[in-house]
Protein backbone atom coordinates (compact mmCIF):
# COMPACT_ATOMS: atom_id res chain seq x y z
CA UNK A 1 0.00 0.00 0.00
CA UNK A 2 1.05 3.60 -0.66
CA UNK A 3 0.32 5.61 2.49
CA UNK A 4 0.69 9.30 3.19
CA UNK A 5 0.25 10.72 6.69
CA UNK A 6 0.06 14.38 7.72
CA UNK A 7 1.56 15.70 4.45
CA UNK A 8 2.00 19.46 4.63
CA UNK A 9 3.78 21.56 2.00
CA UNK A 10 4.05 25.35 1.82
CA UNK A 11 5.48 27.89 -0.62
CA UNK A 12 6.31 31.23 0.98
CA UNK A 13 4.23 30.27 4.02
CA UNK A 14 1.19 29.51 1.86
CA UNK A 15 -0.10 25.92 2.21
CA UNK A 16 -0.20 24.15 -1.17
CA UNK A 17 -0.97 20.75 0.38
CA UNK A 18 -2.42 20.95 3.86
CA UNK A 19 -2.24 17.95 6.24
CA UNK A 20 -3.17 15.32 3.65
CA UNK A 21 -3.86 11.72 4.63
CA UNK A 22 -4.45 9.06 1.98
CA UNK A 23 -4.11 5.38 1.14
CA UNK A 24 -3.58 4.02 -2.37
CA UNK A 25 -4.20 0.29 -2.61
CA UNK A 26 -2.70 -2.04 -5.22
CA UNK A 27 -5.39 -3.34 -7.56
CA UNK A 28 -7.32 -0.05 -7.38
CA UNK A 29 -7.54 3.00 -9.64
CA UNK A 30 -7.74 6.21 -7.64
CA UNK A 31 -8.28 9.63 -9.18
CA UNK A 32 -7.55 13.07 -7.75
CA UNK A 33 -9.97 15.79 -8.81
CA UNK A 34 -10.40 19.44 -7.92
CA UNK A 35 -10.25 22.95 -9.39
CA UNK A 36 -7.14 24.64 -10.72
CA UNK A 37 -4.74 25.48 -7.92
CA UNK A 38 -6.20 22.90 -5.55
CA UNK A 39 -2.80 21.21 -5.14
CA UNK A 40 -3.42 18.08 -7.24
CA UNK A 41 -0.13 18.03 -9.16
CA UNK A 42 1.86 19.09 -6.10
CA UNK A 43 0.38 16.24 -4.07
CA UNK A 44 1.25 13.77 -6.83
CA UNK A 45 4.83 15.08 -7.03
CA UNK A 46 5.21 14.75 -3.25
CA UNK A 47 3.96 11.16 -3.36
CA UNK A 48 6.33 10.42 -6.25
CA UNK A 49 9.30 11.83 -4.36
CA UNK A 50 9.88 14.59 -6.94
CA UNK A 51 9.16 17.22 -4.28
CA UNK A 52 10.75 16.75 -0.87
CA UNK A 53 8.16 17.33 1.83
CA UNK A 54 9.54 18.18 5.26
CA UNK A 55 6.32 17.43 7.10
CA UNK A 56 4.59 14.06 7.14
CA UNK A 57 5.45 10.50 6.17
CA UNK A 58 5.10 8.59 2.89
CA UNK A 59 5.38 4.80 2.89
CA UNK A 60 5.65 2.48 -0.12
CA UNK A 61 4.76 -1.03 0.99
CA UNK A 62 5.80 -0.08 4.51
CA UNK A 63 9.11 1.50 3.47
CA UNK A 64 9.76 5.18 4.09
CA UNK A 65 10.08 7.06 0.80
CA UNK A 66 12.99 9.14 2.13
CA UNK A 67 15.03 5.99 2.82
CA UNK A 68 14.47 4.32 -0.55
CA UNK A 69 17.32 4.47 -3.06
CA UNK A 70 16.41 5.76 -6.53
CA UNK A 71 16.85 2.34 -8.16
CA UNK A 72 14.73 0.60 -5.52
CA UNK A 73 12.01 3.25 -5.81
CA UNK A 74 11.98 2.88 -9.61
CA UNK A 75 11.13 -0.80 -9.19
CA UNK A 76 7.92 -0.09 -7.29
CA UNK A 77 6.62 3.19 -8.71
CA UNK A 78 6.56 4.85 -12.12
CA UNK A 79 5.58 8.47 -12.73
CA UNK A 80 4.21 10.25 -15.78
CA UNK A 81 4.41 14.02 -15.18
CA UNK A 82 2.09 16.54 -16.79
CA UNK A 83 4.90 17.89 -18.99
CA UNK A 84 8.05 16.10 -20.19
CA UNK A 85 10.96 17.82 -21.92
CA UNK A 86 13.63 16.08 -23.99
CA UNK A 87 16.83 17.83 -25.05
CA UNK A 88 18.23 15.07 -27.25
CA UNK A 89 16.96 13.86 -30.65
CA UNK A 90 15.51 10.56 -29.45
CA UNK A 91 13.25 8.41 -31.55
CA UNK A 92 9.93 7.38 -30.03
CA UNK A 93 11.13 3.83 -29.29
CA UNK A 94 14.26 5.14 -27.56
CA UNK A 95 12.11 7.28 -25.25
CA UNK A 96 10.15 4.19 -24.22
CA UNK A 97 13.37 2.28 -23.58
CA UNK A 98 14.37 4.93 -21.04
CA UNK A 99 11.68 3.54 -18.77
CA UNK A 100 13.58 0.29 -18.39
CA UNK A 101 16.97 1.96 -18.07
CA UNK A 102 15.60 3.63 -14.91
CA UNK A 103 15.57 0.14 -13.40
CA UNK A 104 19.26 -0.31 -14.15
CA UNK A 105 18.43 -2.91 -16.79
CA UNK A 106 18.82 -3.10 -20.53
CA UNK A 107 15.60 -2.55 -22.42
CA UNK A 108 13.55 -5.69 -22.98
CA UNK A 109 12.57 -5.52 -26.65
CA UNK A 110 9.49 -7.67 -26.14
CA UNK A 111 8.16 -5.43 -23.36
CA UNK A 112 8.94 -2.24 -25.31
CA UNK A 113 7.02 -3.50 -28.31
CA UNK A 114 4.13 -4.77 -26.18
CA UNK A 115 3.57 -1.48 -24.36
CA UNK A 116 3.90 0.54 -27.57
CA UNK A 117 1.34 -1.67 -29.25
CA UNK A 118 -0.92 -1.20 -26.21
CA UNK A 119 -0.68 2.59 -26.54
CA UNK A 120 -0.92 2.44 -30.35
CA UNK A 121 2.49 4.05 -30.84
CA UNK A 122 4.51 1.18 -32.34
CA UNK A 123 3.82 2.27 -35.92
CA UNK A 124 5.83 5.48 -35.41
CA UNK A 125 8.57 3.93 -33.25
CA UNK A 126 11.34 5.25 -35.54
CA UNK A 127 9.97 8.79 -35.75
CA UNK A 128 11.80 11.57 -33.92
CA UNK A 129 10.04 12.42 -30.67
CA UNK A 130 10.27 16.15 -31.48
CA UNK A 131 8.23 15.59 -34.65
CA UNK A 132 5.28 13.98 -32.88
CA UNK A 133 2.02 15.73 -32.08
CA UNK A 134 1.16 16.59 -28.48
CA UNK A 135 -1.13 13.58 -28.16
CA UNK A 136 1.45 11.24 -29.69
CA UNK A 137 4.12 12.48 -27.29
CA UNK A 138 1.77 11.88 -24.37
CA UNK A 139 1.15 8.28 -25.46
CA UNK A 140 4.89 7.69 -25.91
CA UNK A 141 5.52 8.99 -22.38
CA UNK A 142 2.79 6.66 -21.13
CA UNK A 143 4.56 3.79 -22.91
CA UNK A 144 7.78 4.77 -21.14
CA UNK A 145 6.28 4.55 -17.65
CA UNK A 146 4.38 1.38 -18.53
CA UNK A 147 7.63 -0.28 -19.62
CA UNK A 148 9.04 0.47 -16.18
CA UNK A 149 6.40 -1.61 -14.37
CA UNK A 150 5.11 -3.93 -17.10
CA UNK A 151 7.14 -6.98 -16.08
CA UNK A 152 5.88 -9.38 -13.44
CA UNK A 153 6.67 -8.75 -9.78
CA UNK A 154 5.65 -10.32 -6.49
CA UNK A 155 5.56 -6.87 -4.84
CA UNK A 156 2.76 -4.31 -5.16
CA UNK A 157 3.67 -1.45 -7.49
CA UNK A 158 2.23 1.97 -8.24
CA UNK A 159 1.67 4.10 -11.32
CA UNK A 160 1.30 7.86 -10.80
CA UNK A 161 -0.20 9.82 -13.70
CA UNK A 162 -0.57 13.60 -13.86
CA UNK A 163 -3.35 14.48 -16.32
CA UNK A 164 -2.56 11.57 -18.68
CA UNK A 165 -5.43 12.40 -21.05
CA UNK A 166 -5.01 16.18 -21.37
CA UNK A 167 -3.76 16.19 -25.00
CA UNK A 168 -5.80 13.24 -26.25
CA UNK A 169 -8.96 12.93 -28.30
CA UNK A 170 -11.94 11.19 -26.76
CA UNK A 171 -11.11 7.74 -28.14
CA UNK A 172 -7.54 7.83 -26.85
CA UNK A 173 -8.68 9.19 -23.48
CA UNK A 174 -10.81 6.12 -22.96
CA UNK A 175 -8.08 3.85 -24.31
CA UNK A 176 -5.48 5.22 -21.87
CA UNK A 177 -7.76 4.85 -18.86
CA UNK A 178 -8.74 1.36 -20.01
CA UNK A 179 -5.04 0.42 -20.03
CA UNK A 180 -4.67 1.91 -16.54
CA UNK A 181 -7.65 -0.15 -15.36
CA UNK A 182 -6.16 -3.35 -16.73
CA UNK A 183 -2.97 -2.76 -14.75
CA UNK A 184 -4.93 -3.43 -11.57
CA UNK A 185 -4.77 -7.16 -12.34
CA UNK A 186 -0.95 -6.93 -12.10
CA UNK A 187 -1.20 -5.92 -8.42
CA UNK A 188 -0.56 -2.30 -9.40
CA UNK A 189 -2.22 0.68 -7.76
CA UNK A 190 -2.93 3.56 -10.14
CA UNK A 191 -3.20 7.18 -9.00
CA UNK A 192 -4.23 9.69 -11.68
CA UNK A 193 -4.94 13.41 -11.65
CA UNK A 194 -7.96 14.02 -13.91
CA UNK A 195 -9.97 17.07 -14.89
CA UNK A 196 -12.74 15.25 -16.73
CA UNK A 197 -15.27 14.34 -14.06
CA UNK A 198 -17.14 11.87 -16.26
CA UNK A 199 -13.88 10.01 -16.98
CA UNK A 200 -13.20 9.92 -13.25
CA UNK A 201 -16.70 8.57 -12.62
CA UNK A 202 -16.36 5.91 -15.30
CA UNK A 203 -12.97 4.46 -14.32
CA UNK A 204 -12.32 5.20 -10.63
CA UNK A 205 -12.48 2.77 -7.75
CA UNK A 206 -11.78 5.67 -5.39
CA UNK A 207 -11.92 9.45 -5.79
CA UNK A 208 -9.96 12.03 -3.80
CA UNK A 209 -11.47 15.53 -3.89
CA UNK A 210 -9.07 18.42 -3.26
CA UNK A 211 -9.91 22.04 -2.50
CA UNK A 212 -7.45 24.69 -1.39
CA UNK A 213 -4.80 22.08 -0.69
CA UNK A 214 -6.97 20.01 1.62
CA UNK A 215 -8.65 16.67 1.01
CA UNK A 216 -12.33 17.51 1.23
CA UNK A 217 -13.58 13.97 0.62
CA UNK A 218 -12.17 10.57 -0.31
CA UNK A 219 -14.19 7.49 -1.10
CA UNK A 220 -16.10 5.64 -3.79
CA UNK A 221 -17.62 7.32 -6.84
CA UNK A 222 -21.06 7.16 -5.21
CA UNK A 223 -19.78 8.74 -1.99
CA UNK A 224 -17.82 11.58 -3.56
CA UNK A 225 -19.32 12.56 -6.90
CA UNK A 226 -22.60 14.08 -5.77
CA UNK A 227 -24.09 17.37 -6.96
CA UNK A 228 -23.69 18.97 -3.54
CA UNK A 229 -20.06 17.95 -2.99
CA UNK A 230 -18.98 18.87 -6.52
CA UNK A 231 -20.70 22.25 -6.19
CA UNK A 232 -18.80 22.85 -2.96
CA UNK A 233 -15.43 21.81 -4.37
CA UNK A 234 -15.69 23.70 -7.68
CA UNK A 235 -17.82 26.64 -6.49
CA UNK A 236 -20.06 26.09 -9.49
CA UNK A 237 -23.44 24.35 -9.99
CA UNK A 238 -22.87 20.77 -11.14
CA UNK A 239 -25.60 18.22 -11.68
CA UNK A 240 -25.13 14.46 -11.28
CA UNK A 241 -27.62 12.13 -12.99
CA UNK A 242 -28.05 8.37 -12.88
CA UNK A 243 -27.01 6.81 -16.17
CA UNK A 244 -28.99 3.58 -16.10
CA UNK A 245 -27.85 2.54 -19.58
CA UNK A 246 -24.25 2.22 -18.36
CA UNK A 247 -24.94 1.50 -14.67
CA UNK A 248 -23.13 4.67 -13.65
CA UNK A 249 -23.59 8.42 -13.43
CA UNK A 250 -23.41 11.37 -15.81
CA UNK A 251 -22.04 14.72 -14.62
CA UNK A 252 -23.11 17.97 -16.25
CA UNK A 253 -22.38 21.63 -15.63
CA UNK A 254 -24.58 24.43 -16.95
CA UNK A 255 -23.52 27.52 -18.96
CA UNK A 256 -23.00 30.64 -16.87
CA UNK A 257 -25.95 32.48 -18.43
CA UNK A 258 -28.19 29.53 -17.49
CA UNK A 259 -27.01 29.40 -13.89
CA UNK A 260 -27.42 33.18 -13.61
CA UNK A 261 -30.99 32.88 -14.83
CA UNK A 262 -31.67 30.15 -12.28
CA UNK A 263 -30.26 32.30 -9.48
CA UNK A 264 -32.39 35.31 -10.53
CA UNK A 265 -35.50 33.13 -10.75
CA UNK A 266 -34.88 31.76 -7.30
Amino acid sequence: MLQASNIHFCIQHRPIVDTAELHISPGKLTTIIGPNGAGKSTLLKILAGDIVCQHGTILYNGQNLKKLKAKDLAKIRAVMPQHSQLSFPFHAKEVVELGMIALGDRADEAIVREVMEETQTWHFKDKLYSQLSGGEKQRVQLSRVLAQIWGESSNPRYLLLDEPTSSLDIAHQHHVLHIASRLKSKNIGVLAVLHDLNMAAAYSDQVIMLKNGRIYQAGSVAETLTSEKLHHVYDYPIQVYDNQAYHGIHIQSLPIHTTSAIVKTA
